[in-house]
């Protein structure tokens, strides 16, 4: 039997091939409550979003996450080299309208958090179990890969914590 794929997954790779890739950094740690998933806000419209940001050319796809795990939430640790998941989006323009984007999104275990980061005071942070953060997103796909996360990654992060 073959592998089902949903009309909303057709048409986000079809528009994902006319438009752009993004790239986003699932951090996590253990603690206490099992595993804590950071969440920042969005600077323009400052819904809680993962770390995310343009692929770089000359960065692999996650370097780039981690990149962008530095320059908005001020953290760094281990990146996994294969994505965990992606979802799709329409990101808004300043000018009006939106881009459609396919988002790959790569788990990094922090390991250091930093006191200085690139855009430190233009974000709020927030760590939080994976159940809290899937509530706290709006994109129904990402929220998927968060209860993914839960019950695959954090189970087995939490036993070797």
């Amino acid at each position: 039997m073959g592998e089902r794929i949903s009309l909303g997954a057709a048409v986000g790779e079809a528009l994902f091939r006319e438009h752009g890739q993004q790239v986003a950094a699932l951090c996590w740690r253990p603690s206490p409550k099992g595993v804590e998933i950071l969440l920042v806000t969005s600077l323009n419209s400052k819904r809680w979003i993962l770390p995310k940001g343009w692929h770089e050319p000359d960065m692999t796809l996650a370097d780039s996450a981690a990149r962008e795990a530095f320059e908005e939430a001020g953290v760094t640790g281990r990146i996994e080299a294969r994505p965990m998941g992606s979802y799709h989006y329409l990101k808004q323009k300043r000018e009006g309208g939106g881009v459609p984007c396919r988002v790959d999104i790569f788990a990094l275990k922090v390991t250091k958090t930093h006191d200085d980061w690139p855009e430190h005071g233009s974000r709020q942070l927030a760590w939080l179990t994976p159940e809290q953060a899937a509530t706290r997103i709006s994109e129904p796909g990402l929220r998927d890969v968060l209860r993914t996360f839960r019950r695959t990654q954090a189970q087995p992060a939490k036993r070797q914590a």
